[in-house]
């Protein structure tokens, strides 16, 4: 893209070119961007496992909790 004619490099900043035609400001740091998108996915790939690891943890107190109910009406029916 800055190989573009109609590209021109924006003073003091090493990878941002104005497009003439339009004036938009484009960046061109392709390892800025892959690096973002590398660390957006990590970030939802964490989000994500830790969203499961909450699922889990309310699963196991639901059985916990179940468990313990059981337990308690089978002790107050022994003691009967």
């Amino acid at each position: 893209m800055k190989n573009n004619t109609n590209m021109i490099p924006v003073e003091g900043f090493k990878n941002l070119y104005r497009d003439e035609i339009t004036g938009a400001i484009v960046n061109c740091d392709t390892f800025g961007y892959n690096q973002y998108v590398f660390l957006r996915n990590k970030k939802q790939r964490e989000k994500e496992e830790i969203d499961k690891l909450k699922n889990d943890i309310e699963e196991i107190k639901s059985l916990l909790k179940e468990f313990i109910n059981e337990s308690r009406k089978n002790w107050t029916w022994k003691l009967k």
